[in-house]
């Protein structure tokens, strides 16, 4: 019962943890990058918003940029910080711009994503990543 409620977590539990983090939370915000990343392949009209006034094109790119191939990243553990950083700038943009006059059930799933980029953000990408072999 002791263990059960124990708050110390060791170096494995720890790195596996944000092993299970990382590949669920990339996983998952692959399911969102991949639809833009076709729409980019296949061509033909565009229609995306444009939140920042870069253009659609560029948004749509910037965006599937961080969902899809930043997604990728995060389950290696590749660069997680720089890549964290930046989906949490695509989140933000998402639900305070894109989504700003949507009810909160809209903004919930964004919000999420977000809490867990600030999480990896803060973590790093733990002991089971290529920033760890990189490091060493």
């Amino acid at each position: 019962m002791k263990k059960f409620f124990s708050t110390s977590l060791g170096p494995v539990q720890t790195g596996i943890a944000l092993l299970i983090m990382r590949l669920g939370i990339g996983a998952l915000m692959l399911t969102h990058g991949w639809p833009k990343l076709m729409r980019l392949i296949e061509g033909g009209e565009i229609v995306f918003r444009d939140p920042l006034g870069i253009g659609v094109v560029t948004s749509l790119i910037f965006t599937t940029l961080a969902e899809f191939v930043g997604s990728i990243f995060i389950m290696l553990g590749i660069a997680t910080r720089m890549v964290s950083a930046a989906l949490i700038f695509t989140m933000a943009v998402a639900v305070f711009m894109v989504h700003a006059n949507d009810p909160f059930a809209r903004k919930e799933l964004g919000l999420i994503y977000m809490l867990v980029y600030i999480v990896l953000l803060i973590t790093g990408s733990g002991k089971y990543s290529i920033d760890r072999l990189v490091r060493k």
